[in-house]
């Protein structure tokens, strides 16, 4: 029995890694596509879904996780940037205000006939717009690539106040919930949930923990 990592994010193969466990990674053949007028939740869901489920078709024997991130506000869905034009507009529409990070995890398990999901939501303070700020972020390029056209673990942290719920949600990968679903198909997680949680292993986590 192996666990598969579907994804192509480094940040989700570095959180996975911290809870001990020997995984593979492959990138999944899922496509993700947002609908604007589809409840975030309900697309988040599909999409980590969609990538297990591309990646165990091929590999019916091995445990594939998916997991997917996505941004709420004003009930609308925000994805990833298509360039920094839009990453610019992105970071204008949420700062000094609250946002919703849905985080989905999905674990497929083809050959048991598993497939069971869950979701993870955390909520994140943005400070006021300040164009200088802002625009220097942007020329970092660090907003290509990420929903909402931030990184909290990254330079992206100096424009978020707070955030109210998991950290590792917000990075894209919920460690608690991943934690409980593969203990669910016994997968043995040798690490300790609360010691790794006060230790906070990873950038910016202290930082946004109370």
């Amino acid at each position: 029995m192996s666990l598969i990592l579907a994804s192509t994010s480094p940040r989700r193969r570095e959180l996975l890694t911290l809870l001990g466990i020997p995984f593979d990674v492959k990138s999944p053949s899922f496509e993700e596509r947002l609908v604007a007028d589809s409840p975030a939740i309900e697309q988040v869901q599909a999409f980590a879904q969609g990538k297990a489920r591309s990646v165990a078709s091929q590999e019916p024997d091995a445990i594939v996780l998916g997991s997917d991130t996505v941004i709420e506000v004003d009930q609308a869905v925000i994805g990833k940037p298509a360039d920094l034009m839009e990453a610019r507009t992105m970071l204008r529409r949420l700062a000094g205000r609250d946002h919703c990070v849905h985080t989905a995890i999905a674990l497929v398990w083809s050959t048991r006939a598993i497939d069971i999901g869950a979701l993870s939501t955390a909520v994140v303070r943005m400070k006021p717009y300040d164009e200088l700020t802002h625009e220097r972020y942007l020329a970092t390029g660090e907003s290509l690539g990420k929903a909402g056209a931030y990184s909290i673990q990254g330079e992206g942290g100096n424009l978020i106040d707070s955030i109210d719920g998991d950290f590792p949600t917000v990075v894209g990968l919920p460690l608690r919930l991943v934690a409980r679903l593969l203990l669910q198909v016994d997968v043995n997680v040798p690490i300790d949930l609360d010691e790794l949680y006060a230790i906070k292993p990873y950038t910016n986590w202290a930082r946004f923990s109370v």
